[in-house]
């Protein structure tokens, strides 16, 4: 990858968009290009949107007694569990549901991890509108919401300045496999998708897809002052 220099006023990332791919690949993925951007300070950033087969995955506070069915139940349903090192508690992967790892030197793009998350919530809040959707955020819990039901979450590990994990927002998934948990470790609440909760639009589960991807990449751009480099979205 190009090597380039990175201020506030100058900062490169490649978008790449990886299909459907096994949440343990893809954290494998994020964890190398973080060891290699470590050894390689000047290396490029980069930002992946992809879709996950159904896995659990737990955050550094834990989560599996926010299980509210057997891990024999789930293994019969085919949903795995995987450990994390990004914050929060468990939540739930699954297809329909859009994925973005922006994998970032913060530090050396002068981004605080403060602002860095209410600009990951913002890429959502701005997305979900597009499909006349209105959200709002939560100050006790990160993520969005729709009234009291969540749709959107925000989960990140950051080394030496340098993040992996990312957002994840609901577009048009089963929601069932999250009735099985406790989302982020909070009782009594539902969560939606921009299909249950647009109202006006002619929903289409492929092209809506392939819009918040579009949608993700712009907003990045635009709220975090990024440019693309390498590959676009």
């Amino acid at each position: 990858m190009t090597k380039d220099t990175c201020s506030a006023e100058n900062r490169y990332a490649a978008f790449e968009d990886l299909g459907i791919r096994d949440y343990a690949q893809v954290l494998d993925l994020q964890t190398a290009a973080r060891e290699k951007m470590l050894r390689d300070p000047g290396l490029s950033g980069r930002v992946l949107f992809v879709q996950h087969p159904a896995v659990y995955t737990l955050g550094k506070r834990g989560g599996r007694e926010n299980l509210v069915v057997s891990e024999r139940f789930l293994a019969e349903k085919g949903i795995g569990i995987v450990q994390t090192a990004r914050g929060g508690d468990i939540t739930y992967h699954g297809p329909g549901q859009a994925v973005l790892y922006p994998i970032i030197n913060l530090e050396r793009s002068r981004i605080g991890v403060a602002d860095f998350i209410h600009g990951l919530e913002e890429i959502m809040m701005k997305t979900a509108r597009q499909f006349d959707v209105e959200t709002r955020r939560d100050p006790k819990n990160h993520g969005i919401w729709v009234e009291n039901k969540k749709i959107g979450s925000v989960g990140l590990s950051i080394k030496k300045g340098i993040c992996i994990h990312g957002l994840a927002l609901n577009v048009c998934p089963d929601l069932t496999p999250f009735t099985w948990i406790n989302p982020c470790g909070l009782q009594n609440i539902s969560m939606t998708s921009l299909e249950q909760e647009n109202k006006t639009l002619t929903f289409d589960p492929k092209a809506s897809m392939e819009q918040v991807k579009r949608l993700f990449f712009k907003f990045f751009c635009q709220i975090f002052n990024f440019e693309t480099k390498g590959t676009n979205p």
